[in-house]
């Protein structure tokens, strides 16, 4: 068994009910996992990137652009399974078939495609920095308050959900934020044995809105589309 430093895995299956085929649908000019895969490229921190898929499509995308595909995902590849299972089983998978064990793991989402390498990066020095067991991206709430949440009834009346809150000032109120699956790292004996990113002690590292834009259906995309074209128009100004 050869113990290695690094490794990426982008879970990646074929099957998406809201948005279909959506890991590898055009995204600004190429498939969505390629964005994934190229920066976790850029970024020069992993012995080995991996793709997790039971699709053989996805399977040649990931091949095409630089990535071994050594085999496919066993099972794990419905709806219910939590992401962190399948990143685990993975493991799990390479450690048996390839004789491959790391030190460190990085999920990385590929219907996140506006996270960069830079990103990636940034996450590693806090996840290393702080001595971390587990950490998860995040993206702090913008004109969307948090704090002001109704829920509405069939009759359209509203319940707060911080009723504390509903008199204060934006600028009085603590910022709320969001998970995102942007980049998230876990050593890997903790993972192996959890099974889930959000173990004891886990922390949250933020990222910037725009790099953790998680897309799961057509406003997602729309969205995510939308900031790109912000983001480029912004590094040429």
């Amino acid at each position: 068994m050869v113990k290695r430093h690094r490794i990426a895995v982008i879970p990646a299956r074929g099957g998406s009910k809201r948005l279909p085929r959506k890991n590898i649908i055009d995204f600004c000019g190429k498939p969505m996992i390629v964005w994934t895969i190229q920066a976790a490229h850029e970024t020069a921190l992993f012995d080995r990137i991996f793709v997790s898929t039971d699709d053989p499509e996805i399977a040649e995308t990931a091949r095409r652009h630089g990535v071994d595909v050594p085999f496919f995902r066993d099972g794990l590849a419905d709806d219910e399974t939590p992401i962190s299972a399948v990143t685990a089983a993975a493991l799990e998978q390479i450690a048996a078939r390839l004789a491959d064990e790391f030190e460190i793991v990085v999920q990385l989402m590929p219907n996140c495609p506006l996270r960069t390498a830079d990103d990636i990066a940034a996450a590693m020095a806090a996840f290393e920095a702080h001595d971390a067991l587990f950490q998860v991206s995040c993206v702090r709430f913008g004109w969307l308050n948090p704090w002001w949440a109704l829920r509405l009834d069939a009759q359209g009346h509203g319940t707060r959900l911080f009723p504390e809150a509903a008199t204060k000032r934006s600028q009085d109120l603590d910022p709320l934020y969001c998970p995102t699956g942007a980049v998230w790292i876990a050593r890997c004996d903790a993972l192996r044995q959890h099974h889930t990113f959000y173990g004891a002690g886990h922390r949250l590292e933020p990222i910037s809105w725009v790099s953790g834009v998680d897309i799961d259906d057509e406003d997602d995309l729309a969205l995510a589309r939308a900031a790109f074209m912000l983001r480029r128009k912004g590094a040429g100004s």
